[in-house]
């Protein structure tokens, strides 16, 4: 029965060996390549290696270092990140001043006992109050998109003693199980039906059919506890809302006594070209998620912040009800974020967004008006879309940037968009050798599928 014990030691330690050492060699990259793609066949899941099939049909790309705009693999092949980790890297790959505050953190303990005071934790959460439009007062910290998410539905739950959740279609909240009832596609619903009871899911934009929803249901004898909604939807395929319509849904939802609940995990910190999405169309919700770009894209963390009166006599009775992730809020965690928000605000990254992302728009407008088989361009700072004729297009498009050094992907939801989503801190210079290849590669594309 212990005959493991010696493989586990050698395996371990020629794999810290790789970790610890300045230099590899030829060799030692050669291997750690043929690792890892033996690794995830067997050993995490060879789905997944065919799924990076839509970016390039070579396996072997294998990250391995990165530095604020870029990235490399094993063999220091460098790719420009026009994907940003899905919206982690708003103030870029292993920001220095973040690493630092980590680092020094670090250094003094890692994680909490759980039972004394954490004092990082209590300026996180205050900080993110300051931060936050509105009356928003009490945070929660967690360690994923969708365990936010999960809190946020809970706590609606908790605050209302309603029971029913609204959501819209192609809304995407994550794949936990109360986290994917709320997501509106199909594909991520079907695999676990019958999930969690009480969703009802309406089109986005339309604040009459949110409305009628709520109505119908209080009708018939149904109570709603919330409105879960994505200010921008992003795997929907980088989806506006149409004028007014959060402004609608915030009077909707105060007529009929339901929380309103924004999912800023994507579009929060930045993203959009404010700190939050929400400021962009004037609308204080009453719980708001957050994460991705919020633990700087050096640690994952993410959580939600609500207004006080959702802070009932149940949670102060019991602090623990809503949640106690054991690493939820962890010092090394704040640290990451709380230097997240200093960067972010002292050098109006927000700021830098918006004006980046009006320059990035006005030329990706010259490209679709010069390449047909890109039928549309759409966003906000730096959350923009790029929509093909057919998925195939999409992917080969996403194929020709990155044998070109750019890496892109597409949306979860809509196969037919790709997403243009960078570090915040990217440089003009930059955003021109990206167009430049884009336009190149749309020219490939296009003579391709002429044939």
């Amino acid at each position: 029965m212990n005959d493991y014990k010696d493989r586990v030691l050698k395996q371990s330690a020629r794999v810290l060996d790789y970790i610890l050492k300045g230099e590899l060699t030829e060799a030692d990259k050669n291997t750690i390549i043929s690792d890892s793609i033996e690794n995830f066949n067997n050993h995490v899941n060879p789905g997944w290696l065919k799924y990076r099939k839509s970016v390039s049909t070579d396996a072997s790309f294998v990250e391995w270092a990165d530095s604020q705009e870029t990235f490399t693999d094993m063999h220091g092949h460098e790719f420009i990140d026009c994907l940003g980790g899905f919206g982690v890297y708003t103030a870029g790959h292993r920001n220095p001043e973040i690493v630092k505050a980590v680092e020094a953190q670090l250094h003094r303990y890692a994680l909490h006992s759980q039972e004394l005071v954490d004092p990082l934790r209590g300026y996180l959460a205050q900080l993110v109050s300051m931060c936050t439009p509105g009356d928003l007062q009490y945070a929660f910290f967690c360690n994923g998109g969708a365990e936010a998410v999960e809190m946020s539905l809970k706590l609606a739950r908790l605050a209302s003693g309603k029971h029913f959740y609204i959501s819209t279609v192609n809304g995407f909240h994550g794949k936990s199980l109360g986290a994917v009832s709320a997501t509106g596609k199909g594909t991520y619903r079907t695999p676990y039906l019958p999930i969690i009871q009480g969703v009802q899911h309406v089109e986005f934009g339309n604040s009459g059919a949110a409305e009628a929803a709520i109505k119908n249901l209080i009708a018939v004898g149904e109570t709603v506890a919330a409105m879960i909604v994505e200010p921008i939807q992003g795997e929907a395929g980088i989806i506006l809302p149409p004028d007014g319509y959060l402004k609608e849904l915030r009077s909707i939802c105060d007529c009929y006594g339901v929380y309103l609940i924004f999912d800023e995990i994507q579009t929060g910190m930045g993203r959009t070209g404010s700190m939050w999405a929400c400021e962009d169309y004037d609308v204080v919700p009453d719980i708001m998620t957050f994460g991705k770009a919020f633990g700087g894209g050096v640690m994952p963390i993410t959580g939600i912040i609500a207004r006080p009166h959702l802070w009932t006599e149940d949670l102060k009775q019991n602090p623990w009800i809503l949640g106690s992730p054991t690493f939820g809020g962890n010092p090394l965690a704040c640290a990451a974020a709380i230097a997240a928000i200093n960067f972010t605000i002292k050098n109006d990254l927000p700021g830098q967004i918006k004006e980046k992302g009006a320059y990035f728009m006005v030329e990706l407008e010259k490209l679709k008006a010069r390449h047909s088989i890109l039928v549309d361009v759409r966003g906000k700072g730096f959350l923009i879309g790029l929509e093909y004729q057919t998925p195939e297009i999409g992917w080969s498009v996403s194929k020709g940037l990155f044998k070109r050094g750019i890496m892109t992907g597409g949306t979860l939801n809509n196969a037919k968009v790709n997403r243009i989503e960078p570090p915040g801190i990217i440089s003009y210079q930059t955003i021109d050798t990206i167009i430049e290849r884009l336009d190149e590669t749309l020219t490939e594309v296009a003579h391709a599928f002429a044939e």
